[in-house]
């Protein structure tokens, strides 16, 4: 246990600066929305109660709270009073005594480990309140930390309520709190909002700690990059790009290569095993996993999707699909959802697989649509084939058995079956069942009609080297 027994979520910020009419903690970097990296940061330390304090938003925020934290308790703030509003709310009803985490929900960056030695400095010291806090060297925007000689923390200041001295300053409020629940209890209601926003700061809450003697203390993290917040699109993609570079750079040192790092995207939620080769432009997004030996890209986009040891896919795009062990696909494939491919199958370029499965060493090479259909072991599926599945009401299934062989240019219009061993002629219809060992032929026999171009395509081109080639003796006419 981590001897944490609430912690509290600040997430009722309107983020104005987002532009957005999505609350700026529902969107994502990774995978996961802002307030979602914080949760599950929060989680890890196994806090006795959870309470996330909405605002903008209020119906997306809880619904999503509800999906991702179901024992997290959201807290509507109807009216913006700033944080030590915000934590008045959040402590209504809690118990008299206790520890209690305090912190923003557009932090993605925060880990549980440096929140868990945050949460046990603090405990062991028996502090009234511990901040984290951090050298940044652009502290524009940031709260400024001010120490009295022994170290110990004096106050917050907000820039903008900050003097120019103060906003020298280069350590700065992460805006995580630690603080022991009776005495924040004990001077909570005594905040008043007298500074340029009109607010009631959670940071004013130090200097009331000071007046009666307690001990406040600062924990200075070593990385600042932790600690940053979201409140625009700017910081939105620096954010996550610094996660990017932390998601990948942790596989690397898994046994994963990268060829290009800068390049590849991985979410969080992702698993990669040992000896997983991806190259540049990738993304691998959702509930992705990959196994050992598995070469993925370049250019290619993974969302859901099983990769199997020793598969092969470059240049696609893959959603809730499975491929199989030494599988390829691509380059240029489509793999839709349920799209399941047996070990050592191939897909080509320009194929697209949705809801079908490919059995093993069988092959769609080139240019076709497969769709609701079960293929067996062995078969190979012609160029140019289509798989009929739709009648414009409702989707039916195609079966084609082992060994097959389709040819170029068919058309399967299901739902029909082709037995195993079974042939297909190019360029057919196939409406009807093929028996096991039989060619299916759907098609007009070919017939010329002659001096066409001549008669009703006059003065063209083609009219032209026609005639010329008559004149000349070719069989044209």
């Amino acid at each position: 246990m981590s001897g944490l027994d609430y912690a509290i979520v600040l997430a009722a910020g309107e983020g104005t600066r987002m532009k957005s009419t999505t609350p700026k903690v529902l969107h994502s970097v990774a995978g996961r929305t802002l307030l979602g990296h914080v949760l599950s940061a929060v989680e890890e330390l196994s806090p006795k109660n959870i309470r996330v304090v909405v605002g903008s938003g209020r119906e997306s925020v809880e619904a999503h709270i509800a999906q991702i934290s179901p024992k997290s308790q959201p807290i509507f703030q109807e009216r913006r009073g700033g944080t030590g509003h915000a934590t008045q709310l959040a402590l209504e009803g809690v118990a008299a005594s206790g520890t209690v985490l305090i912190l923003a929900g557009d932090t993605p960056l925060l880990s549980a480990d440096s929140l868990r030695q945050l949460v046990k400095a603090h405990n062991d010291g028996g502090f009234a309140a511990t901040v984290l806090t951090a050298e940044h060297p652009d502290p524009t925007g940031y709260g400024r930390i001010i120490r009295d000689d022994r170290g110990d923390l004096i106050a917050i200041i907000e820039e903008r309520d900050a003097s120019e001295v103060e906003r020298e300053i280069e350590e700065i409020n992460s805006g995580v709190y630690v603080f022991d629940l009776k005495k924040l209890l004990s001077v909570i209601g005594e905040l008043q909002n007298k500074n340029s926003q009109g607010e009631l700061y959670l940071t004013d809450v130090i200097a009331l700690l000071r007046k009666k003697g307690d001990r406040v203390v600062p924990i200075l993290t070593p990385d600042f990059i932790e600690i940053l917040g979201v409140n625009d699109r700017v910081q939105l993609a620096e954010c996550a790009a610094l996660m990017r570079d932390q998601i990948n750079d942790h596989w690397m040192r898994q046994g994963v290569t990268f060829i290009d790092p800068t390049t590849t995207w991985i979410d969080s939620s992702v698993e990669l095993s040992v000896d997983v080769l991806i190259h540049p432009g990738s993304a691998l997004a959702g509930d992705t996993k990959v196994a050992t030996g598995a070469v993925i890209g370049p250019r290619t986009t993974l969302i859901d999707c099983t990769i199997e040891a020793g598969a092969h896919v470059k240049e696609s795009y893959c959603t809730g699909a499975k491929v199989g062990q030494r599988a390829v696909v691509g380059p240029f494939a489509h793999l839709r959802a349920g799209a399941d491919l047996a070990s050592d199958s191939r897909v080509g370029a320009y194929v697209e697989i949705k809801n079908s499965t490919l059995g093993e060493g069988s092959k769609v090479p080139h240019l076709s649509y497969v769709g609701d259909a079960t293929i067996g072991v062995g078969t190979n599926i012609g160029a140019g084939t289509i798989f009929a599945n739709y009648d414009g009401l409702e989707k039916h299934q195609t079966t084609i058995g082992d060994h097959v062989r389709i040819g170029s240019d068919t058309i399967l219009i299901a739902p029909v079956t082709v037995g195993d061993g079974a042939y297909t002629a190019a360029g057919s219809a196939i409406t009807e069942d093929v028996p096991s060992g039989s060619i299916g032929v759907a098609r007009e026999k070919q017939r010329n009609v002659l001096g066409w171009v001549l008669r009703k395509r006059p003065g063209t081109k083609s009219a032209e080297v026609s005639e010329s080639s008559a004149k000349k003796g070719k069989p044209n006419s």
